[in-house]
């Protein structure tokens, strides 16, 4: 059975890191773009950041660049999402998922979503 599992939320101050990871499983990570999504309360998926199978180009919506980072390791099927200088507004419940269809200029397409880990940005 082919399955994400993300794990490393929890409850930080504005300012602080976290690091989130998300491991595959059924299935190996190599053939596959990735993407972090969140969402907020109230509010639609968001995606934070794509990586390509190699890892060699990553994307990053304009609310986090500079502040997340996304990588990969193959080896080990995860993918892992590095988020520093944590805002309020970034309090949501993240995703782990896997991309079916990627065209530019257009939000990805995904086929297989984690449960989740909820951030929470809170003084």
């Amino acid at each position: 059975q082919e399955q994400l599992v993300e794990s490393g939320g929890g409850l930080v101050q504005p300012g602080g890191s976290l690091r989130l990871s998300c491991v595959a499983s059924g299935f190996t990570i190599n053939s596959w773009h990735l993407a972090w999504v969140r969402q907020a309360p109230g509010k639609g998926p968001e995606w934070v950041s794509i990586i390509s199978t190699g890892g060699s180009k990553t994307r990053y919506a304009d609310s986090v660049k500079g502040r997340f980072t996304i990588t990969r390791d193959n080896f080990k099927n995860t993918v892992y999402l590095q988020m520093a200088s944590l805002k309020l507004e970034d309090t949501a419940l993240y995703y782990c998922a896997r991309i079916s269809k990627f065209i530019a200029g257009a939000d990805p397409e995904y086929d297989l979503w984690g449960q989740g880990t909820q951030v929470t940005v809170s003084s």
